[in-house]
């Protein structure tokens, strides 16, 4: 094992970080397994290729996200909110047509063919790490996603918005009679939950090749970061994400065929072992 494979996995745990962190959100507030959240994030990627092609790459990270929150305020608008008294299995397939309609919209604008996003330049070439020249790019995926973990953990406990969420997340109807305003707060998380997902997108955009299936492939993984770090709990879909995404990359070196299932056998793993998820609260 040495430095540039330990570090390739912390870059890949700092994408699963991002995109997992507003799946667990959503999920927290909403009940919601929403399985577009593959597709939005794919849609950032697509978007951060337009955008940088016409403008910069810059103007993608920041432009990116807001236009994945405009969609995520649709969605709460159009389908979270209607149809919050539906059943789990009826929401998540709701969630699914989202994504295949997300994708077939990706493949009408953008077509089928693979695409690939170019470096900024004040990133490109590399640095010395630990005694290793390492891509810059991805060192910089890296500082961003640990940067974003920080704010939002800081806001959720620090501000009184985070402070709302956290009351509406364990009992959404206890918090509207204390005089939270749920729906505000339901916009909100379900906003920042998919602009996290389009910043996911951006930041893998000039590190993945583009292609309409990216999301599918990727929300597997996210899913099961989510259960492992224990549905709804941000900071367990951060610790599992960025755990997950070292493991597998580091037992690519040892193993390519084993890397492929250990997403799966850590989900057995810590389902056989604790079944709330590492950071869960265990059910009464």
């Amino acid at each position: 094992m040495n430095a540039a494979q330990v570090l390739n996995g912390v870059a890949l745990g700092s994408l699963l970080m991002v995109l997992s962190s507003g799946l667990a959100m959503i999920y927290g507030l909403r009940g919601v397994t929403n399985f577009a959240h593959g597709a939005l994030y794919m849609s950032g990627a697509y978007l951060a290729y337009t955008l940088t092609d016409r403008l910069s790459f810059w103007v993608a990270v920041i432009v990116a996200p807001l236009l994945l929150a405009i969609v995520g305020a649709v969605l709460e608008l159009a389908i979270f909110r209607p149809l919050e008294h539906r059943s789990h299995i009826e929401m998540a397939l709701i969630t699914f047509g989202v994504a295949l309609i997300l994708e077939r919209v990706v493949v009408l604008i953008w077509g089928e063919r693979t695409l690939s996003v170019e470096l900024p330049s004040a990133l490109a070439g590399t640095t010395t790490v630990v005694g290793v020249a390492y891509p810059t790019f991805r060192l910089a995926i890296i500082g961003v996603a640990l940067a974003m973990a920080a704010a939002l953990v800081i806001w959720l406990r620090r501000s009184r918005v985070g402070l709302h969420i956290r009351a509406a997340s364990q009992d959404i109807e206890t918090a509207a009679i204390m005089g939270v305003n749920v729906n505000k707060v339901s916009m909100v998380v379900v906003c920042l939950g998919t602009a996290l997902a389009g910043l996911a997108g951006t930041l893998a955009a000039p590190y993945v090749s583009l292609d309409p299936g990216m999301g599918s492939t990727f929300l597997i993984t996210v899913l099961i970061v989510v259960v492992v770090g224990g549905i709804g709990s941000v900071g367990g879909a951060m610790a599992a994400g960025m755990g997950l995404g070292v493991i597998q990359t580091v037992s690519v070196e040892w193993s390519p065929a084993f890397s492929v299932v250990v997403p799966y056998l850590a989900l057995v793993v810590v389902l056989l072992w604790r079944p709330q998820g590492l950071a869960g609260k265990r059910s009464s």
